[in-house]
């Protein structure tokens, strides 16, 4: 039984699992050497083969996240350990996907051929196919388009489990979100509102409307305003910027808040891995907690924000979007220009 794009169930053959030896080829975004936006091409490559585990994807739209200016930069330098010394292990850009289930895995079953997924990969989502392991994907949200899904899984995530699981927010308590006009930010007010907090946000001038719009309660222009200096007191601050000491975001929390840092900033050698250092000793030694996100990736946490995207509460809010032809201007445009909210990839899949 298999379910289609539509929702509905038919009867369909699962298909041979493809072996790499028999793989046809496919555009992609591939990255030979660390650098600006530029060593980012277009190429034409073998399609991947699936593992008894994964699941291959026609890719239908993919989301830019910072992790993937993390991976073409090559900075901070410490990242590299994991990518790869002088370039990355892994060619293919992209970790955000939405698209239809092409072929699985012989051990896959939670889904079938045409099943219309988004999730995570490892890496690769930049591309006309991908694949990814069944248990970091969940079926598609009904009522978002595949744009709309393709920049859900990371920062939607990190916003749920930063603000639920690590800053154990409550309904009624307040919390500020610095950087709420960017990726993780705008998933993050409308979570929080949706976990019942009173929220404020922090964004600049002319990102104060859009803000409102989410569902802030109250919105700091930070042009206008430093919100470490206001003499306010939050239970709840996350932070997804990084443009603050710990000293100072400390004098905005009450005395037993919470402090959660969600930037990947920092400095060209260890990146945030200073900062978060320095915060998990000072916590140590203080009343309040000063910690970091909790990143685990699952099925389940997609199916919990697919619930919250099905409901009403949530809604992905997307700047601009771009063809898989362009996905370097798209990258440039996130680490260049302050993108507000999310950017995404449109790619036409071969059919």
């Amino acid at each position: 039984m298999t379910r289609n794009t539509d929702g509905a169930s038919h009867q369909t053959a699962r298909p041979a699992t493809l072996t790499r030896s028999e793989a046809p080829t496919m555009r992609a975004i591939v990255q030979h050497a660390y650098g600006t936006a530029d060593v980012l091409h277009l190429e034409r490559i073998e399609r991947p083969a699936i593992k008894p585990d994964e699941v291959l994807i026609r890719v239908r739209a993919a989301g830019v996240n910072h992790a993937d200016w993390v991976y073409t930069s090559g900075r901070p330098l410490l990242a590299r350990l994991a990518f790869g010394l002088r370039k990355p292990k892994q060619p293919v850009r992209g970790r955000d996907v939405a698209g239809v289930v092409e072929a699985v895995g012989e051990g896959v079953t939670r889904f079938r051929p045409n099943d219309a997924v988004f999730g995570e990969v490892d890496g690769g989502s930049f591309a006309e196919y991908t694949v990814a392991r069944q248990d970091l994907l969940a079926l598609k949200p009904v009522g978002l388009t595949f744009e709309q899904a393709a920049v859900v899984p990371v920062s939607a995530r990190t916003a749920l489990q930063g603000l639920r699981d690590t800053g154990k927010l409550r309904p009624g308590q307040s919390v500020l979100i610095n950087g709420a006009s960017g990726g993780v930010g705008t998933f993050a007010v409308q979570i929080a509102r949706a976990l019942g907090a009173e929220v404020t946000g922090v964004c600049s001038r002319r990102n104060v409307e859009l803000v409102r719009s989410l569902g802030a309660d109250q919105v700091i222009d930070y042009t206008y305003e430093d919100f470490t200096r206001s003499g306010r007191r939050y239970d709840l601050i996350f932070d997804s910027i990084g443009n603050h000491s710990i000293n100072s975001l400390r004098r905005a929390l009450t005395p037993t808040g919470t402090l959660v840092l969600s930037s990947g900033t920092g400095g060209r050698v260890l990146g945030p891995m200073g900062r978060i250092i320095r915060a998990r000793l000072l916590s140590l030694v203080v009343g309040q907690t000063l910690t970091t996100g909790m990143l685990a990736r699952s099925t389940e946490t997609l199916d919990e924000l697919r619930a919250l995207f099905d409901s009403g509460a949530v809604t992905p809010v997307i700047e601009r979007t771009y063809p898989l032809s362009e996905t370097a201007d798209a990258v440039r445009h996130f680490a260049e220009e302050h993108a507000r909210a999310k950017i995404a990839i449109t790619v036409s899949a071969a059919e």
